[in-house]
């Protein structure tokens, strides 16, 4: 795989763009989960759960009920999400301390995680993590969210700006979690993690299995 086989291979489809990744994934999350959200992509995802569905977000710095990105001009600057972002509070949210945050974490109350990852394996093994000296993610929160969760999502682009799979069968990069993640979306398609590859759910308009696992390290099946 390569820059030019990936370029090729966007030009054939329409991808979906980050903010349709979320859209895509808010819309599977069941009415009345508890669900955490994570930095990149993860946090976009508050903006689009449907507002007949209650979904409960919690913030790992201490928000129960965390609602979307406010308006310009609604911004309560005492009010920003784990990702320092500026968020609103839902009716009926709360603020609780962060000791608490992670007893909730880590006691087992989080239905579903949803993350940014750099690589996920066909086992659900996941890296999201860096000791680089820039704003990429550092350890954080993320190995009790994927070691408390019921479940973990990831949200992510499918490549490298390099034109390399971030979907591996075996993760090259320091490990988060081993086992955790069972489902991954990307801006090509929806995917089940079954251990020894791929189950792939949907895929981007346009876009065919064949060049879906043409940018793909670990094996692909459709899913039943």
């Amino acid at each position: 795989m390569n820059a030019n086989a990936v370029a090729k291979t966007l030009a054939a489809c329409q991808p979906w763009t980050r903010e349709e990744i979320a859209a895509r994934a808010a819309g599977d999350i069941p009415e009345g989960w508890y669900v955490n959200v994570g930095i990149g992509i993860p946090v976009l995802l508050p903006n689009y759960i449907p507002p007949e569905r209650e979904v409960i977000i919690q913030s790992e710095n201490g928000i129960l009920g965390m609602g979307p990105t406010p308006a310009d001009d609604k911004i309560n600057r005492w009010l920003i999400n784990a990702s320092k972002k500026y968020v609103t509070l839902v009716p009926g949210g709360s603020y609780v301390h962060h000791a608490d945050s992670f007893a909730m974490i880590r006691g087992g109350h989080l239905d579903l995680c949803v993350l940014g990852a750099f690589q996920v394996a066909a086992n659900g093994d996941f890296a999201n993590w860096s000791m680089s000296d820039t704003d990429m993610p550092s350890v954080g929160g993320a190995m009790d969210l994927a070691a408390g969760a019921k479940a973990v999502w990831v949200l992510m682009e499918h490549t490298t700006k390099s034109g390399e799979s971030r979907l591996m069968r075996r993760c090259t990069y320091p490990l988060t979690a081993l086992g955790a993640v069972k489902r991954v979306y990307t801006n090509l398609a929806v995917l089940d993690v079954i251990g020894d590859g791929f189950a792939v759910r949907d895929m981007a308009p346009g876009l065919t299995f064949e060049a879906l696992q043409d940018v793909t390290d670990a094996p692909l099946r459709l899913a039943n």
